[in-house]
């Protein structure tokens, strides 16, 4: 086009269009302007002058890089570099070209490098980088600077393979390519195979970075592959080894999560037929075991083990890398024959150790490896079966292994502390002093080469503090004691080792210093109990959380232990919290985010807000977790639950700054626990293998111990199993029959545990006659019938002896901390309304007709008074919606139906209904503050759980803790016509008490239970008058 016809445009713009590049039509749009100079404007026409040069040396420039493009002619890239330099002399840094002519002059410096013709890429890159700083966002020109900045740091990247350029050419692309409109040429060159796309190749081969900002630049990479781009898998794979590399460093459960995340998706991608899916799932298998031994999901194991056995199948014999398999596979088969016990697991895994053994002979570079699996899996056999042979095949294939690993390897701890610890076990058998005396220096060697915060510092304490208790055992040097303790303490408190490996460590810790009686046993049973609190509340519902706990079902003692360490080392005060910490585990996570903060409110609103507001939330990502069986959206959910858990961990530590709240939600001391007996003193049956005492304590003052010397654990067992049998056989005479059985029961409990328990409340507290006491039974004394003891006998003046509820009136709690809240919650009391729920005819196949329901519900609201406010609910009505909103709708309940304790699954212990159970866990997410009374006349209400003895988890102890202050529950089958019975005579005591229902006052409940079982001695049989008991205020 020539000037003339650009001047025909005049002043209107025009479009001037190009061939079309790369299937991108470009085009410009121009406005043409004359400038006449005029004789009195010298500087403009100066100005004028200047960028008539500077159009002339740029055009020059550019000409002349086409030429050295075309020809390689270095003299023609001399003379566009000569033309540039002087435009940029011309336009200083106030010139508005400036940016440009920087532009021009290093774009022209990088045509030189690319084609080796100019060394400096250094400065090339600086001058692009000054144009930049000149091209902020929103300049026209400021994607085309940080296109070809990027350019040049590739460049550099390519000759000098500097990994800064590709982490920083990374960074410019994220932010380049969502300014880009699909279409556009800038687009198509820079997603280009020159472009991003080599960035992305390079920096999935960047070595693995646990740094916050390694990892950071591995989401980047990742946010430039999107759904469907060819190297995403790749992406996620180094994402997800980076976080898990971090997860190795710091423990984090969220590191671990997101690195499964990431694998699932890889794998997700990754379908069968594609080469790498045995990769991507050999990967995702492996983080599923670290979980596993970080918080001891068994679904992870399960899922783990059966990737390991797909991978295999894509691993034939023949292939490649079937070694790897083999190997893999039987490591997840060891772990869970540790687990489980389970003698085929073990079998399996040497079998398949042996065949990857067959694949690596002498002279492969990863024998060594499974030498070290092998040996590990008959040590484990050996551990389990006691056969020699294992024992010393290990041994040897130990010493092969560590004679084949470098010492500079990484991993040779493994091997180091992996002898150590076959060694000891030679020691114990043989007792040969140098298998010791190899093992200890072996394991200090370990620890030697590993930082202070290795995961596998873990190990190494292990196996010393093995090594050192092996040597004391044969040589009783009480400084090998004192060695061995202090590793058990180290490796118990190892932050980046997972909870369930540390909680075993302090179990075994707590084990040991009982057994040489060390001074370090409170401390021991301390740990175990902040770490086993620590690992429950990673859990979101209370089903996760008692599944974790009974994991760890040979350590359910402990609490008791604990107590009665605390008793014989003349601490009864911690003997009280050790007992409440370990014991209410269960109800105290469960309660933590319904804490009363009616004080908080009036010290600090903003506070309390906060806090509830967060609690909610907890609460609400609980309850919906727990219905998600996807494992992927699982974890996700899992995830999710433990960030607000930060939040409320934070909200928590925040108000504990306040001096009045400092110990808010702590595990309570002996001085709150002691409210729980602000009206009548509390009984803390202690039963451990150690000795049996109770601890009474009073409304003021220190705990009293009352030593039980005439009875021990075993026979409370057997007590136990007496009083099912005697209660059985009870269940089948005729109403009129003695009960022989139950009496001299009875009186034994009386003798050997009641007696010298009520000795103290007479002549020590001098408590008097008909006060309200309250039972807190542990381990075995929770299925005795203590407030039934009964001396039968007379006295020589022809009068009966008094039996326990003769002198007092009792009321059990499973806590102290459960009937501190129930007080502190009767300060919130509003209008009274009565509630009965009766279902006598279940649906099909969920227990017999009960005939006594429907006149029993009559009987209950003929005695409520018209006044009160009363509804029933029966028939097709009593379902488990209609139970669940009258339980959160009335503070007081009458409850008629089937009851069913389920022993092994505690939450899923129920109330039979019309159509579906109503059960613990419904019972336990409803929040009903101002629930206060509930008289279960059903079976089985207030009988606990196997598993977790010590937890009291049943039907009645649900009601407490979601709101009722004072439960009337029942510890086995009772008849329903005799139900009704009793009832009566609760409600005609009650009513006969308190002048008609004038004031519904639920502490009067446990007055109106005692006289109401003292009205029906003549005409209900002794075990059915024991069945009904009393829980709470």
């Amino acid at each position: 086009m020539s000037w003339d016809e650009l001047l025909d445009h005049g002043d209107e713009p025009f479009d001037l269009s190009f061939p079309p590049v790369r299937g991108v039509h470009p085009s410009l749009t121009l406005k043409t302007t004359i400038v006449l100079a005029c004789d009195d404007q010298d500087g403009a026409l100066s100005d004028s002058l200047v960028d008539c040069r500077i159009a002339r040396d740029t055009d020059a420039g550019h000409a002349q890089i086409v030429e050295y493009v075309t020809s390689e002619n270095v003299s023609h890239l001399n003379a566009a570099l000569e033309h540039f330099q002087l435009v940029l002399d011309q336009c200083p840094i106030s010139h508005p070209d400036h940016a440009t002519a920087l532009t021009n002059l290093a774009y022209a410096r990088l045509e030189g490098y690319a084609r080796n013709d100019l060394q400096d890429i250094d400065g090339t890159t600086s001058l692009f980088r000054d144009a930049l700083a000149l091209r902020p966002q929103r300049h026209p020109d400021h994607l085309l600077s940080l296109y070809i900045l990027t350019e040049a740091l590739t460049w550099r990247h390519i000759k000098k393979d500097t990994a800064a350029d590709i982490r920083e050419a990374a960074q410019l692309y994220h932010e380049l390519l969502p300014l880009c409109p699909e279409g556009t040429y800038l687009r198509s060159i820079a997603a280009g195979a020159n472009g991003v796309d080599y960035v992305i190749r390079k920096c999935n081969n960047l070595p693995t970075d646990a740094s916050d900002e390694g990892i950071h630049l591995r989401r980047v990479v990742l946010e430039l592959c999107p759904l469907g781009y060819q190297r995403r898998s790749r992406a996620l794979h180094e994402l997800a080894q980076a976080v898990l590399a971090r997860f190795d460093q710091h423990g984090s459960i969220d590191d671990i999560d997101e690195d499964i995340q990431f694998r699932r998706e890889a794998v997700f991608l990754c379908p069968e037929g594609h080469a790498d899916r045995d990769v991507y799932l050999s990967n995702l298998a492996f983080s599923l075991v670290s979980r596993f031994d970080h918080q001891g999901k068994p679904n992870d194991l399960n899922e783990a083990i059966s990737l390991f056995e797909e991978v295999l199948r894509l691993c034939p014999v023949g292939y490649e890398s079937r070694d790897f398999s083999l190997d893999n596979l039987g490591g997840a088969f060891i772990t869970r024959f540790k687990k489980r016990g389970d003698i085929d697991d073990i079998t399996r895994a040497i079998s398949l150790y042996r065949e990857a053994l067959t694949l690596r002979p002498p002279g492969h570079p990863r024998r060594d490896t499974t030498l070290n699996n092998l040996a590990s899996a008959l040590q484990t056999r050996y551990d389990k079966l006691d056969v020699s042979e294992d024992l010393n095949e290990a041994i040897d294939l130990y010493r092969e292994s560590l004679r084949l690993t470098r010492h500079d390897d990484p991993e040779r701890h493994v091997n180091l502390f992996n002898l150590s610890s076959v060694l000891c076990s030679r020691f114990t058998e043989t007792q040969e002093n140098e298998d010791v005396e190899e093992a200890i220096t072996l394991c200090q060697e370990s620890l030697a080469a590993l930082s202070s915060l290795h995961p596998h510092r873990y190990f190494s304490c292990m196996w010393l503090q093995e090594a050192y208790l092996s040597r004391y055992r044969i040589l009783h040097d009480p400084a090998d004691l004192s060695l061995a303790i202090e590793n058990f303490r180290l490796g118990s408190r190892h932050p980046t080792q997972g909870f369930p490996e540390r909680i075993i460590h302090a179990f075994n810790w707590a084990v040991t210093v009982e057994q040489h009686v060390h001074g370090s046993a409170l401390e021991a049973y301390s740990t175990f109990f902040e770490l086993l609190d620590a690992h429950l509340a990673t859990r979101s519902s209370a089903t996760s959380r008692r599944e974790a706990a009974s994991s760890f079902h040979y350590a359910r003692t402990l609490p008791v232990d604990a107590a009665s360490c605390a008793i014989r080392c003349d601490n009864l005060r911690q003997a009280v919290e050790l007992a409440e910490q370990g014991r209410g585990q269960q109800w105290s996570l469960a309660s933590r985010l319904r804490t009363p903060v009616e004080d908080l409110e009036s010290a600090n609103p903003n506070l309390a807000h906060n806090y509830l507001a967060l609690s909610k939330l907890v609460s609400n990502a609980a309850q919906s977790s727990s219905t998600i069986t996807d494992r992927a959206a699982a974890d996700r959910a899992a995830t999710e639950y433990r960030r607000l858990t930060r939040q409320w961990d934070a909200a928590v530590a925040e108000i504990r700054d306040l001096r009045a709240f400092s110990r808010f939600l702590l595990p309570p001391l002996y001085e709150d626990l002691q409210t729980a007996a602000r009206q009548g003193p509390v009984i803390i049956l202690i039963a451990s293998q150690y000795s049996c005492s109770a601890i009474i304590i009073p409304t003021s003052g220190d705990p009293h111990h009352v030593p039980l010397p005439s009875v021990a654990l075993a026979d409370l067992k057997i007590l136990k199993d007496r009083f099912t049998r005697a209660i059985r056989h009870a269940s089948i005479m005729g109403p009129k029959v003695p009960r022989n059985d139950l009496i001299v029961l009875l009186r034994i409990v009386w003798d050997v545990i009641m007696l010298p328990i009520v000795n103290v409340l007479q002549y020590d507290l001098k408590l008097k006659y008909h006060s309200r006491i309250w039972l807190c039974p542990t381990a075995a004394f929770t299925s005795i019938p203590l407030h039934a003891a009964h001396p039968f006998k007379t006295n020589p003046d022809g009068s009966k002896e008094q039996c326990l509820e003769d002198l007092y009136i009792c009321s059990y709690t499973p806590t102290l901390s459960a009937l501190v809240r129930s007080r502190q919650g009767m300060k919130r009391r509003v209008t009274p309304s009565f509630v009965t729920i009766g279902q006598g005819q279940p649906g099909g196949g969920k227990g017999k007709a009960l005939l006594a329901v429907d006149s029993e519900l009559e009987l209950v609201h003929k005695l409520v008074p018209a006044t009160a406010s009363r509804t029933t609910i029966s028939g097709d009505a009593a379902t488990r919606a209609g139970a669940l909103e009258a339980l959160q709708q009335n503070t007081w309940v009458h409850l008629a139906c089937h009851g069913k304790q389920d022993p092994a699954q505690p939450y899923d212990s129920h109330f039979v209904m019309r159509d579906e159970h109503l059960t613990l866990l419904d019972i336990m997410e409803r929040d009903i503050p101002h629930a206060e009374f509930a008289f279960l006349s059903a079976c089985h209400t207030a009988v606990g759980d196997e598993e977790t003895p010590d937890e009291v988890i049943h039907l009645a102890a649900g009601l407490q803790f979601s709101g009722f202050k004072s439960v009337v529950g029942t510890l086995w089958e009772v008849d329903d016509a005799v139900a009704q019975h009793c009832c009566q005579s609760f409600l005609h005591e009650y009513v006969r008490r308190f002048e008609g229902w004038c004031a519904m006052d639920c502490t009067k409940a446990a007055w109106a239970l005692n006289r109401a079982t003292h009205a029906v001695k003549t005409k209900v049989p002794l075990e059915q008058r024991m069945v009904f008991i009393h829980i709470g205020v």
